[in-house]
């Protein structure tokens, strides 16, 4: 019995919503066995009302935590005013977020759609315009990383450099290379004068929590103003807040043509953006692209709102002093697991934590029955990543359930002395 026949026959002791789901939902997700009904700031609540603390976060969308109270009564406001006219009209909640998106940043123009993968399937058709326009048909040339993971529309899942996301699905896109991901010299070797673009994470998500070196990202902002193309940074996961500035190319010191932004912006509303500078800013034109839902007055309403309180919070500051936190206390657990775990990486609040035996997701089921919410983006990786406003009685609960799930794992593993 595979574990995804396993967590769905678990479901079903629930009640009808397992039936409903297993009968009338396509099989997409290996579902958990566990159904939410609610939450509270880092908290979430079962149908049995047992209490889990929430180190997911939707993976790194509630970045404010659950039912913030500005972020309802944000929504509750805008749900009474307006919902959604479409972008042939224009509306202020889109306005002031474009406004104030551009004001935080160092972008010209923001595209707003509904998710990463949107966000990221914009920025491909903006560079392949750009190329075109500045080089010829033949500069439509998109550059990746192995590792990677930008979305899973046709093209956005194509720039993934992960095969088991794409092979299912072909013939794919043309034109996308790949490269190992902090291997300078690789990048050189593959950019050159029909490339239109450089597609890259700062820090790689489902690919395991790995930040880019200093020297990678400045040499691609090299590379792509050698060769007249964009860089674009995919900070859907790494944005709004989460490394502790409030994009991560901040803490780079490297300023890409184009970014790409979802998750958190919207605090656990649908929204995603593509923004853009310089030349790369006006490029699209009307009739170029568009998205019926994108910037509705409700999603922008949910954005701004996210804005507000990692402001007024100062949540950007409290994920770097945290997130310092955190990583202090998962290198002690892993002086404490040392056949099992190993060395923390990430930034802020966005932590993997290398396992050295296959048993990452054992981790992932157990912590979950101790009432910690984590995940696995591979069997040797543990992924942590917490609403911004956790606080150290947070961090050390956390630690405290993954320490009983590891020992747990570890109890179950067979003697090999």
């Amino acid at each position: 019995m595979t574990s995804e026949t396993t967590a769905t026959a678990e479901a079903t002791d629930f009640d009808p919503v397992a039936d409903w789901d297993r009968n009338h939902v396509m099989r997409t997700y290996a579902r958990q066995p566990v159904r939410f009904e609610r939450g509270e700031g880092a908290w979430l609540f079962d149908s049995e009302g047992k209490r889990y603390l929430d180190f997911l976060s939707g993976i790194a969308v509630c970045s404010v935590g659950h039912a913030h109270p500005v972020m309802v009564k944000a929504l509750q406001r805008q749900a009474a005013e307006l919902i959604h006219v479409s972008n042939l009209y224009l509306t202020a909640p889109q306005a002031r977020l474009a406004r104030r998106l551009v004001e935080l940043s160092d972008f010209e123009r923001v595209f707003f759609c509904n998710s990463g993968a949107e966000a990221n399937e914009a920025a491909i058709k903006l560079a392949r315009k750009f190329g075109r326009n500045t080089g010829g048909d033949s500069k439509t040339g998109i550059v990746t990383a192995r590792g990677s993971f930008h979305g899973r529309t046709l093209a956005a899942v194509t720039a993934t450099g992960q095969p088991k996301y794409s092979e299912p699905f072909a013939p794919l896109p043309a034109g996308f290379a790949y490269v190992p991901y902090n291997d300078v010299d690789a990048l050189r070797a593959a950019v050159g004068p029909d490339t239109c673009a450089i597609l890259l994470e700062p820090i790689q998500g489902e690919g395991g929590i790995h930040p880019a070196t200093p020297e990678y990202l400045a040499a691609a902002r090299e590379l792509a103003d050698r060769h007249g193309a964009l860089l674009i940074m995919d900070e859907v996961q790494t944005g709004m807040g989460r490394t502790g500035k409030l994009w991560a190319y901040q803490r780079y010191g490297v300023i890409p043509d184009v970014l790409t932004s979802a998750k958190g912006l919207g605090g656990g509303v649908p929204i995603g953006a593509c923004l853009a500078r310089g030349a790369a800013a006006d490029v699209l034109v009307p009739g170029d692209h568009g998205s019926t839902f994108a910037g509705n007055p409700l999603s922008a309403a949910a954005a701004n709102a996210v804005l507000d309180i990692l402001a007024d919070e100062r949540l950007c500051d409290n994920a770097l002093r945290t997130g310092e936190s955190l990583a202090r206390a998962l290198r002690a657990l892993g002086e404490r697991h040392p056949d099992t775990l190993g060395e923390p990486r990430g930034m802020g609040l966005m932590v993997g934590v290398a396992v050295k035996r296959p048993v990452a997701r054992a981790i992932v089921a157990a912590a979950l029955r101790h009432g910690l919410v984590i995940n696995a983006t591979s069997d040797d990786t543990l992924r942590l990543l917490p609403p911004l406003t956790i606080g150290p009685e947070e961090v050390d609960e956390a630690v405290a359930r993954l320490d009983k799930a590891i020992r747990d794992v570890e109890e179950g593993l067979p003697n090999e002395a």
